[in-house]
């Protein structure tokens, strides 16, 4: 195959385009820009796709001997990545913007124009395996359970996973990618993986929506309505929320308080108990399918979903209806916010996915 090889200039994905060469495959590297601001340099662990990780890239291009290039995606990535979610926060939702990258970005518009420039596959080092199934391609869970990144893939379509290839899925440890990319004399075999939010490498979100936002003010209430304090703007809460809450108010019970719910509209942000926080359904309109969809899926279905990257799954029934993926949980969830990504699998099968529009509490707000 023709193989675009996406290059974050980490350890992974050094060593999934080296794989894709020694497979025999024509590949050449391409880091992905985003960001404008041209100065910007890595600290630690903190922030990706930045100068630095441009010239490690480079120079694992250079010793597995592929061409290397660069490419701005700097507009789209704001368009589509920073604005969405500065835009969710201020709709009162929890985004995931490492979900919108991968499905706007890596394998939608860097995808297109692999296709356009005559590749077969984007290959990237995510940690997730390719399995030919009976109704065409499956998205499945990697062999490291520990290092699994089939959650933030189940975005992608079966048109996709028809042109993605990761050659990292079958490796059973981090550890071994590692030592290989050692091995093959790479630089980034000691890199330290990135983490937190990449447009954010301070790691202060509450600050970076506050300076994109603004402040305010706005009243803090129990489930009955009443006002228990007050804050500088309801962006700065999350659901599942405890600390920062600074309540003039103390519960009658005296135990803490957690942010139940985040109305933007009224510029309200709802407390109450931590069992509160248990939700007995889960709803979207903005759902899609990784690969096939199932055969009915409009009569209810077994499955197990997944609220967040390193959450245990649990078991739950599924069905769409009304245009929407409802999914409800044998065992409550809890501390789940609208806009986070409830993906479905069947098994190790990542069957689809959508985006949380609403909540249904197992709790009663009388309770």
């Amino acid at each position: 195959m023709r193989v675009l090889a996406a290059m974050s200039g980490g350890v992974d994905s050094a060593v999934a385009a080296a794989r894709a060469v020694d497979a025999g495959h024509e590949v050449v590297g391409v880091h992905l820009a985003l960001s404008r601001a041209g100065g910007t340099l890595r600290t630690g662990s903190r922030g990706c796709c930045t100068v630095e990780d441009a010239m490690d890239a480079r120079r694992v291009s250079d010793k597995i001997g592929i061409p290397f290039y660069v490419w701005d995606f700097s507009e789209r990535f704001r368009d589509d990545v920073i604005d969405d979610f500065v835009n969710e926060y201020r709709a009162g939702r929890t985004p995931n913007p490492c979900m919108r990258c991968n499905e706007k970005i890596k394998f939608a518009a860097l995808l297109e124009r692999a296709l356009e420039l005559g590749f077969d596959a984007v290959c990237t080092g995510h940690y997730a395996t390719l399995v030919e199934g009976e109704r065409g391609l499956e998205l499945h869970r990697s062999s490291e359970q520990a290092k699994d990144q089939s959650y933030v893939l189940g975005v992608l379509t079966a048109d996709q996973l028809a042109h993605t290839y990761f050659p990292l899925g079958e490796t059973p440890s981090k550890d071994l990618v590692r030592a290989e990319a050692a091995e093959r004399g790479l630089t980034v075999a000691k890199k330290p993986d990135s983490y937190d939010i990449c447009f954010i490498p301070d790691g202060d979100t509450r600050g970076y929506l506050a300076e994109k936002m603004g402040a305010e003010p706005g009243a803090i209430v129990d489930r009955s309505g009443e006002v228990v304090g007050s804050h500088d703007g309801a962006h700065a809460f999350t659901v599942g929320q405890r600390r920062g809450l600074k309540l003039g108010v103390p519960a009658p019970d005296g135990k803490p308080r957690f942010v139940l719910e985040v109305r933007p509209v009224n510029n309200e942000v709802v407390v109450g108990p931590k069992e509160a926080l248990a939700v007995s359904l889960i709803a979207g309109g903005r759902f899609s399918w990784a690969g096939a969809a199932p055969e009915s899926p409009d009569e209810e279905f077994r499955c197990e979903v997944q609220i967040r990257a390193h959450a245990d799954p649990v078991p739950a029934r599924c069905i769409v209806a009304d245009n929407e993926m409802i999914v409800t949980p044998d065992e409550p969830l809890e501390g789940v916010a609208t806009g986070q990504t409830a993906v479905i699998y069947i098994g190790t099968r990542v069957l689809g996915q959508c985006t949380i529009d609403r909540t249904e509490s197992a709790v009663p707000a009388t309770a």
